[in-house]
Protein backbone atom coordinates (compact mmCIF):
# COMPACT_ATOMS: atom_id res chain seq x y z
CA UNK A 1 0.00 0.00 0.00
CA UNK A 2 1.33 3.34 -0.92
CA UNK A 3 2.30 5.34 1.97
CA UNK A 4 0.59 8.36 1.29
CA UNK A 5 -2.39 6.21 1.52
CA UNK A 6 -1.49 4.46 4.53
CA UNK A 7 -1.04 7.85 6.10
CA UNK A 8 -4.59 8.59 5.18
CA UNK A 9 -6.13 5.76 6.14
CA UNK A 10 -4.19 6.02 9.93
CA UNK A 11 -5.66 9.70 10.41
CA UNK A 12 -9.32 8.53 8.99
CA UNK A 13 -9.24 5.89 12.03
CA UNK A 14 -7.37 8.19 14.46
CA UNK A 15 -10.67 10.37 14.00
CA UNK A 16 -13.13 7.59 13.70
CA UNK A 17 -11.29 6.37 17.19
CA UNK A 18 -11.81 9.47 19.43
CA UNK A 19 -15.03 10.15 17.53
CA UNK A 20 -16.22 6.81 19.02
CA UNK A 21 -15.24 8.29 22.70
CA UNK A 22 -16.15 11.97 22.40
CA UNK A 23 -19.28 11.53 20.46
CA UNK A 24 -21.47 11.80 23.53
CA UNK A 25 -19.17 14.40 24.76
CA UNK A 26 -19.90 16.53 21.45
CA UNK A 27 -23.58 15.69 21.52
CA UNK A 28 -24.03 17.29 25.23
CA UNK A 29 -22.26 20.63 24.28
CA UNK A 30 -23.74 21.28 21.08
CA UNK A 31 -24.85 24.60 21.97
CA UNK A 32 -21.51 25.28 23.02
CA UNK A 33 -19.68 26.16 19.84
CA UNK A 34 -16.64 26.95 22.09
CA UNK A 35 -16.80 23.35 23.77
CA UNK A 36 -17.27 21.37 20.69
CA UNK A 37 -14.55 23.31 18.96
CA UNK A 38 -12.07 22.07 21.38
CA UNK A 39 -13.09 18.40 21.32
CA UNK A 40 -12.63 18.48 17.61
CA UNK A 41 -9.01 20.03 18.35
CA UNK A 42 -8.11 17.07 20.08
CA UNK A 43 -8.76 15.01 17.53
CA UNK A 44 -6.84 17.08 15.10
CA UNK A 45 -4.34 16.61 17.27
CA UNK A 46 -4.37 12.65 17.71
CA UNK A 47 -4.34 12.34 14.37
CA UNK A 48 -1.82 14.80 13.44
CA UNK A 49 0.42 12.51 16.10
CA UNK A 50 -0.04 9.65 14.41
CA UNK A 51 0.59 11.07 11.04
CA UNK A 52 3.69 11.90 12.92
CA UNK A 53 4.68 9.06 14.24
CA UNK A 54 3.81 7.04 10.49
CA UNK A 55 6.00 9.27 8.76
CA UNK A 56 8.85 10.25 10.72
CA UNK A 57 9.67 7.70 13.40
CA UNK A 58 13.00 6.24 13.13
CA UNK A 59 11.63 2.96 11.49
CA UNK A 60 8.33 2.44 10.12
CA UNK A 61 6.46 1.48 12.99
CA UNK A 62 3.95 -1.12 13.75
CA UNK A 63 1.17 0.98 13.67
CA UNK A 64 -1.22 -2.02 14.56
CA UNK A 65 0.69 -1.84 18.01
CA UNK A 66 0.17 1.76 18.09
CA UNK A 67 -2.98 2.31 18.14
CA UNK A 68 -3.95 -0.72 20.29
CA UNK A 69 -1.81 0.77 22.67
CA UNK A 70 -3.22 4.04 22.20
CA UNK A 71 -6.90 2.14 23.37
CA UNK A 72 -5.72 0.95 26.09
CA UNK A 73 -4.71 4.13 27.56
CA UNK A 74 -7.29 5.96 26.49
CA UNK A 75 -9.63 3.41 29.11
CA UNK A 76 -6.82 3.23 31.85
CA UNK A 77 -6.52 7.10 32.19
CA UNK A 78 -10.39 6.49 33.11
CA UNK A 79 -9.63 4.32 36.13
CA UNK A 80 -7.83 1.21 36.38
CA UNK A 81 -11.11 -1.37 36.20
CA UNK A 82 -11.74 0.45 32.64
CA UNK A 83 -10.16 -2.16 29.74
CA UNK A 84 -9.93 -2.18 25.81
CA UNK A 85 -9.59 -5.67 24.59
CA UNK A 86 -8.81 -6.93 21.02
CA UNK A 87 -10.87 -9.00 18.68
CA UNK A 88 -8.76 -11.79 19.91
CA UNK A 89 -8.74 -10.64 23.69
CA UNK A 90 -12.82 -10.56 24.22
CA UNK A 91 -13.32 -13.31 22.13
CA UNK A 92 -10.63 -15.24 25.16
CA UNK A 93 -13.01 -13.42 27.53
CA UNK A 94 -16.47 -14.44 26.18
CA UNK A 95 -14.87 -18.29 26.53
CA UNK A 96 -13.75 -17.67 29.69
CA UNK A 97 -17.28 -15.82 31.13
CA UNK A 98 -19.14 -17.86 33.42
CA UNK A 99 -16.76 -20.69 33.02
CA UNK A 100 -15.23 -22.27 36.95
CA UNK A 101 -11.42 -21.74 36.66
CA UNK A 102 -8.69 -22.63 38.83
CA UNK A 103 -6.00 -19.45 40.07
CA UNK A 104 -3.91 -18.32 42.42
CA UNK A 105 -6.64 -17.86 45.37
CA UNK A 106 -6.24 -14.12 45.39
CA UNK A 107 -7.88 -10.71 44.00
CA UNK A 108 -6.12 -8.82 41.67
CA UNK A 109 -6.51 -5.18 40.84
CA UNK A 110 -4.10 -2.42 39.19
CA UNK A 111 -2.67 0.59 40.81
CA UNK A 112 -0.11 2.84 39.43
CA UNK A 113 -0.52 1.11 36.12
CA UNK A 114 1.05 -2.26 37.43
CA UNK A 115 -1.18 -5.19 38.89
CA UNK A 116 -1.27 -5.50 42.77
CA UNK A 117 -2.42 -7.78 44.92
CA UNK A 118 -5.64 -6.68 46.86
CA UNK A 119 -5.79 -9.75 49.34
CA UNK A 120 -5.11 -13.37 49.07
CA UNK A 121 -7.34 -16.83 50.18
CA UNK A 122 -6.23 -17.90 53.77
CA UNK A 123 -4.68 -21.36 52.53
CA UNK A 124 -4.51 -20.55 48.88
CA UNK A 125 -1.55 -21.03 46.37
CA UNK A 126 -0.80 -16.86 46.71
CA UNK A 127 -0.74 -17.45 50.66
CA UNK A 128 1.44 -20.51 50.76
CA UNK A 129 3.65 -18.76 48.27
CA UNK A 130 3.84 -16.02 51.01
CA UNK A 131 1.85 -13.17 48.77
CA UNK A 132 0.15 -9.88 50.67
CA UNK A 133 -2.16 -7.57 49.57
CA UNK A 134 0.14 -4.84 48.24
CA UNK A 135 2.19 -6.61 46.38
CA UNK A 136 2.96 -6.28 42.99
CA UNK A 137 3.02 -8.52 39.87
CA UNK A 138 5.68 -6.94 37.67
CA UNK A 139 4.92 -9.58 35.01
CA UNK A 140 2.66 -12.76 34.18
CA UNK A 141 5.17 -15.26 32.29
CA UNK A 142 7.06 -13.28 29.78
CA UNK A 143 4.51 -10.57 29.82
CA UNK A 144 4.58 -7.13 31.63
CA UNK A 145 1.79 -6.10 33.57
CA UNK A 146 1.74 -2.66 32.59
CA UNK A 147 1.19 -3.38 29.05
CA UNK A 148 -2.15 -5.68 30.12
CA UNK A 149 -5.70 -4.44 30.91
CA UNK A 150 -7.31 -5.50 34.15
CA UNK A 151 -9.30 -7.80 32.48
CA UNK A 152 -5.91 -9.34 30.62
CA UNK A 153 -4.50 -9.87 34.03
CA UNK A 154 -7.36 -12.00 35.76
CA UNK A 155 -7.45 -13.94 32.55
CA UNK A 156 -3.49 -14.85 32.83
CA UNK A 157 -4.11 -15.54 36.32
CA UNK A 158 -6.60 -18.24 35.77
CA UNK A 159 -6.58 -21.13 33.75
CA UNK A 160 -6.58 -25.03 34.79
CA UNK A 161 -6.10 -26.67 37.68
CA UNK A 162 -2.98 -27.96 38.65
CA UNK A 163 -0.90 -25.63 35.63
CA UNK A 164 1.56 -23.33 37.27
CA UNK A 165 1.66 -19.38 36.22
CA UNK A 166 5.19 -17.63 36.69
CA UNK A 167 4.97 -14.31 38.47
CA UNK A 168 7.74 -11.65 38.95
CA UNK A 169 6.46 -9.93 42.06
CA UNK A 170 7.60 -6.31 43.66
CA UNK A 171 7.40 -6.55 47.28
CA UNK A 172 7.77 -4.80 50.40
CA UNK A 173 11.14 -4.60 52.12
CA UNK A 174 12.99 -6.51 48.74
CA UNK A 175 15.56 -5.04 46.26
CA UNK A 176 14.66 -6.96 43.52
CA UNK A 177 11.83 -9.00 41.80
CA UNK A 178 11.12 -12.02 42.53
CA UNK A 179 10.19 -15.10 40.17
CA UNK A 180 7.34 -17.28 42.36
CA UNK A 181 5.68 -20.35 40.17
CA UNK A 182 2.43 -20.83 41.24
CA UNK A 183 0.26 -23.41 40.70
CA UNK A 184 -3.13 -22.85 40.16
CA UNK A 185 -5.56 -24.57 42.22
CA UNK A 186 -9.81 -24.87 42.83
CA UNK A 187 -10.30 -21.98 46.28
CA UNK A 188 -13.01 -21.73 48.35
CA UNK A 189 -13.69 -19.44 50.82
CA UNK A 190 -14.60 -20.54 54.80
CA UNK A 191 -18.05 -19.84 56.45
CA UNK A 192 -18.09 -16.96 58.17
CA UNK A 193 -16.24 -17.08 61.06
CA UNK A 194 -17.36 -16.56 65.08
CA UNK A 195 -14.75 -15.48 68.22
CA UNK A 196 -16.16 -14.65 71.34
CA UNK A 197 -13.82 -12.45 73.66
CA UNK A 198 -13.72 -10.81 77.08
CA UNK A 199 -15.84 -14.12 78.65
CA UNK A 200 -18.38 -13.93 75.85
CA UNK A 201 -19.24 -10.51 76.07
CA UNK A 202 -17.97 -9.70 72.57
CA UNK A 203 -18.84 -11.45 69.53
CA UNK A 204 -15.94 -10.89 67.09
CA UNK A 205 -17.24 -11.92 63.40
CA UNK A 206 -15.28 -12.66 60.05
CA UNK A 207 -17.35 -13.09 56.44
CA UNK A 208 -14.46 -14.20 53.99
CA UNK A 209 -16.73 -12.56 51.42
CA UNK A 210 -19.87 -10.63 51.23
CA UNK A 211 -22.52 -12.75 49.16
CA UNK A 212 -25.53 -14.25 50.10
CA UNK A 213 -24.75 -17.04 52.04
CA UNK A 214 -21.47 -14.94 54.13
CA UNK A 215 -24.35 -12.24 55.24
CA UNK A 216 -27.10 -14.76 56.12
CA UNK A 217 -24.53 -16.26 58.43
CA UNK A 218 -23.56 -12.64 59.90
CA UNK A 219 -27.59 -12.37 60.31
CA UNK A 220 -27.77 -15.61 62.43
CA UNK A 221 -24.83 -14.85 64.21
CA UNK A 222 -25.77 -11.21 64.92
CA UNK A 223 -29.53 -13.03 66.24
CA UNK A 224 -28.14 -15.08 68.55
CA UNK A 225 -26.05 -12.63 70.16
CA UNK A 226 -29.56 -13.07 72.97
CA UNK A 227 -28.44 -16.65 73.44
CA UNK A 228 -24.23 -15.82 74.15
CA UNK A 229 -24.80 -12.83 76.45
CA UNK A 230 -22.74 -11.20 73.74
CA UNK A 231 -23.09 -7.18 74.35
CA UNK A 232 -20.80 -5.50 71.67
CA UNK A 233 -19.69 -6.43 67.92
CA UNK A 234 -16.46 -6.67 66.70
CA UNK A 235 -16.99 -6.80 62.86
CA UNK A 236 -13.50 -7.54 60.82
CA UNK A 237 -14.07 -7.01 57.11
CA UNK A 238 -9.81 -7.20 56.64
CA UNK A 239 -8.77 -8.45 53.26
CA UNK A 240 -12.48 -8.71 52.09
CA UNK A 241 -12.58 -7.95 48.79
CA UNK A 242 -15.35 -9.51 46.97
CA UNK A 243 -18.73 -10.16 46.75
CA UNK A 244 -22.46 -8.77 45.52
CA UNK A 245 -23.01 -4.74 46.11
CA UNK A 246 -26.37 -5.93 46.70
CA UNK A 247 -25.51 -8.03 49.54
CA UNK A 248 -23.06 -5.16 51.26
CA UNK A 249 -26.49 -2.99 50.95
CA UNK A 250 -28.25 -6.13 53.11
CA UNK A 251 -25.37 -6.42 55.29
CA UNK A 252 -24.80 -2.83 56.41
CA UNK A 253 -28.90 -2.80 56.83
CA UNK A 254 -28.15 -5.47 59.71
CA UNK A 255 -26.73 -2.84 61.48
CA UNK A 256 -28.79 0.20 60.51
CA UNK A 257 -32.46 0.84 61.66
CA UNK A 258 -32.82 4.07 58.94
CA UNK A 259 -30.53 6.82 57.23
CA UNK A 260 -28.32 6.14 54.00
CA UNK A 261 -26.43 3.27 53.24
CA UNK A 262 -24.85 4.25 50.02
CA UNK A 263 -25.24 6.12 46.79
CA UNK A 264 -24.62 5.27 42.97
CA UNK A 265 -24.44 7.70 40.11
CA UNK A 266 -23.06 7.48 36.58
CA UNK A 267 -23.17 9.75 33.94
CA UNK A 268 -26.25 7.65 32.32
CA UNK A 269 -26.88 6.03 35.52
CA UNK A 270 -29.62 7.84 37.33
CA UNK A 271 -28.50 8.43 41.09
CA UNK A 272 -29.78 5.70 42.95
CA UNK A 273 -29.80 6.19 47.14
CA UNK A 274 -30.00 2.76 49.21
CA UNK A 275 -31.95 3.70 52.52
CA UNK A 276 -32.06 1.44 55.54
CA UNK A 277 -35.06 -0.91 55.99
CA UNK A 278 -35.84 -0.91 59.81
CA UNK A 279 -37.53 -4.04 59.05
CA UNK A 280 -34.29 -5.97 57.70
CA UNK A 281 -32.16 -4.64 61.20
CA UNK A 282 -30.80 -7.06 63.42
CA UNK A 283 -28.83 -5.18 65.65
CA UNK A 284 -28.53 -1.28 65.55
CA UNK A 285 -27.63 -0.49 68.76
CA UNK A 286 -24.89 -2.73 70.71
CA UNK A 287 -21.77 -1.33 70.73
CA UNK A 288 -18.88 -1.64 67.47
CA UNK A 289 -15.72 -1.43 65.63
CA UNK A 290 -15.40 -2.72 62.50
CA UNK A 291 -11.48 -3.65 61.68
CA UNK A 292 -10.52 -2.66 57.62
CA UNK A 293 -7.00 -2.86 55.97
CA UNK A 294 -5.46 -2.26 52.31
CA UNK A 295 -7.52 -5.61 51.16
CA UNK A 296 -10.81 -4.32 52.46
CA UNK A 297 -12.03 -3.40 48.93
CA UNK A 298 -15.32 -3.12 46.74
CA UNK A 299 -18.96 -4.61 48.72
CA UNK A 300 -16.83 -4.51 52.01
CA UNK A 301 -15.90 -0.90 51.57
CA UNK A 302 -19.60 -0.24 51.13
CA UNK A 303 -20.74 -2.00 54.29
CA UNK A 304 -17.83 -0.30 56.21
CA UNK A 305 -18.32 3.25 54.79
CA UNK A 306 -22.41 3.32 55.71
CA UNK A 307 -20.95 2.34 59.51
CA UNK A 308 -18.52 5.49 59.50
CA UNK A 309 -20.70 8.12 58.07
CA UNK A 310 -23.71 6.70 60.30
CA UNK A 311 -21.44 6.62 63.32
CA UNK A 312 -23.05 3.08 64.03
CA UNK A 313 -19.02 1.96 64.23
CA UNK A 314 -15.70 3.25 63.97
CA UNK A 315 -12.72 2.25 61.20
CA UNK A 316 -10.01 0.61 63.20
CA UNK A 317 -6.76 -0.47 60.76
CA UNK A 318 -5.48 1.09 57.62
CA UNK A 319 -6.73 3.05 54.49
CA UNK A 320 -8.67 0.62 52.28
CA UNK A 321 -8.29 -0.18 48.98
CA UNK A 322 -10.46 2.30 47.29
CA UNK A 323 -13.03 0.02 44.40
CA UNK A 324 -16.51 0.95 44.03
CA UNK A 325 -17.29 1.13 40.58
CA UNK A 326 -19.57 -0.60 37.92
CA UNK A 327 -18.36 -1.91 34.75
CA UNK A 328 -20.64 -2.58 31.75
CA UNK A 329 -19.19 -4.41 28.21
CA UNK A 330 -19.26 -2.81 25.04
CA UNK A 331 -18.63 -4.67 21.99
CA UNK A 332 -16.87 -2.72 19.02
CA UNK A 333 -16.96 -3.13 15.55
CA UNK A 334 -14.12 -5.17 14.51
CA UNK A 335 -14.96 -7.32 17.36
CA UNK A 336 -12.99 -5.83 20.25
CA UNK A 337 -14.72 -4.50 23.20
CA UNK A 338 -14.04 -2.08 26.03
CA UNK A 339 -14.75 -2.68 29.51
CA UNK A 340 -16.34 0.99 30.93
CA UNK A 341 -17.35 2.00 34.32
CA UNK A 342 -20.27 3.85 34.40
CA UNK A 343 -21.22 4.62 37.57
CA UNK A 344 -19.36 4.53 40.37
CA UNK A 345 -20.45 4.13 44.31
CA UNK A 346 -20.61 6.71 46.96
CA UNK A 347 -20.82 6.84 50.84
CA UNK A 348 -24.07 8.67 52.74
CA UNK A 349 -21.74 11.72 52.47
CA UNK A 350 -20.59 11.81 49.00
CA UNK A 351 -17.62 10.57 48.78
CA UNK A 352 -16.37 8.11 45.92
CA UNK A 353 -15.03 5.03 46.84
CA UNK A 354 -13.27 4.65 44.12
CA UNK A 355 -9.79 5.18 43.74
CA UNK A 356 -9.50 6.60 47.31
CA UNK A 357 -11.16 4.40 50.03
CA UNK A 358 -11.99 4.75 53.83
CA UNK A 359 -9.16 6.36 56.72
CA UNK A 360 -10.13 4.67 59.43
CA UNK A 361 -11.15 6.43 62.66
CA UNK A 362 -7.84 4.95 64.33
CA UNK A 363 -4.93 3.88 62.19
CA UNK A 364 -3.06 0.86 63.18
CA UNK A 365 0.06 0.48 60.62
CA UNK A 366 1.58 -3.21 59.94
CA UNK A 367 5.11 -3.22 58.96
CA UNK A 368 3.72 -4.79 55.88
CA UNK A 369 1.53 -1.03 55.61
CA UNK A 370 4.13 1.03 56.28
CA UNK A 371 6.72 -0.59 53.75
CA UNK A 372 3.97 -0.31 51.07
CA UNK A 373 3.61 3.22 52.00
CA UNK A 374 6.95 4.13 51.42
CA UNK A 375 6.34 2.41 48.19
CA UNK A 376 3.21 4.53 47.27
CA UNK A 377 5.29 7.88 47.94
CA UNK A 378 7.50 6.58 45.35
CA UNK A 379 5.55 5.62 43.01
CA UNK A 380 3.36 9.03 43.36
CA UNK A 381 6.30 10.86 42.02
CA UNK A 382 6.96 8.48 38.73
CA UNK A 383 3.43 7.34 38.42
CA UNK A 384 1.05 9.93 39.02
CA UNK A 385 0.29 10.22 35.40
CA UNK A 386 -0.70 6.26 35.43
CA UNK A 387 -3.03 6.39 38.50
CA UNK A 388 -5.05 8.61 40.29
CA UNK A 389 -3.36 9.50 43.92
CA UNK A 390 -5.72 10.04 46.72
CA UNK A 391 -5.42 13.50 47.90
CA UNK A 392 -8.24 13.40 51.49
CA UNK A 393 -6.29 14.10 54.30
CA UNK A 394 -6.90 12.28 57.30
CA UNK A 395 -10.41 13.04 59.92
CA UNK A 396 -9.29 16.03 62.32
CA UNK A 397 -10.21 13.19 65.22
CA UNK A 398 -8.64 10.73 63.47
CA UNK A 399 -5.42 8.93 65.41
CA UNK A 400 -2.81 6.89 65.02
CA UNK A 401 -0.94 3.58 66.90
CA UNK A 402 2.86 3.12 67.10
CA UNK A 403 4.18 0.41 64.25
CA UNK A 404 3.31 -2.99 65.94
CA UNK A 405 5.80 -5.84 66.43
CA UNK A 406 5.79 -8.56 64.34
CA UNK A 407 3.74 -11.33 64.75
CA UNK A 408 1.11 -9.81 67.02
CA UNK A 409 -2.68 -8.51 65.73
CA UNK A 410 -1.77 -4.93 67.42
CA UNK A 411 -4.82 -3.86 64.75
CA UNK A 412 -7.05 -6.99 66.51
CA UNK A 413 -5.63 -5.41 69.66
CA UNK A 414 -7.12 -2.04 69.65
CA UNK A 415 -10.25 -2.87 68.39
CA UNK A 416 -10.92 -4.66 71.49
CA UNK A 417 -9.11 -2.01 73.45
CA UNK A 418 -11.45 0.65 72.21
CA UNK A 419 -14.62 -1.63 72.31
CA UNK A 420 -13.81 -2.77 76.40
CA UNK A 421 -13.77 1.08 77.06
CA UNK A 422 -17.54 1.25 75.47
CA UNK A 423 -20.81 0.75 77.84
CA UNK A 424 -23.10 -1.62 76.82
Amino acid sequence: MPKSLKISMLALSAVLLLTMFLGANLRRVHASGQAQDGAYRQMQVYSEVLRHIQSDYVVDPNMPKVTDASMRGLLESLDAESSYLSPTEYKLYKEHAGKPQAGIGADVGKRYGIATVISVVAGGPADKAGLHSGDRIESIGDRSTMEMSLAEVQMALGGEKGTPVVLSMIRPMKNAPEKLTITRADTSLPATGEVFYESGSILYIKPGIIDKDHVQQVEQKLKAMGRTNSKKILLDLRDVSSGDDAEAIRMANLFLKSGTIAMLEGQKVAKQTFTAEPGKTVNEKAPMVTLVNRGTAGPAEIVAGALLDSKRSELVGEKTYGDGAQQRVFELADGGAIILSVAKFETPSGKKYQDEGLTPTTTVATAQELAMADGDEDDDNEAASTATVNSSKPAAAATTVAKPAANIDDQLNKALDILKAKAA
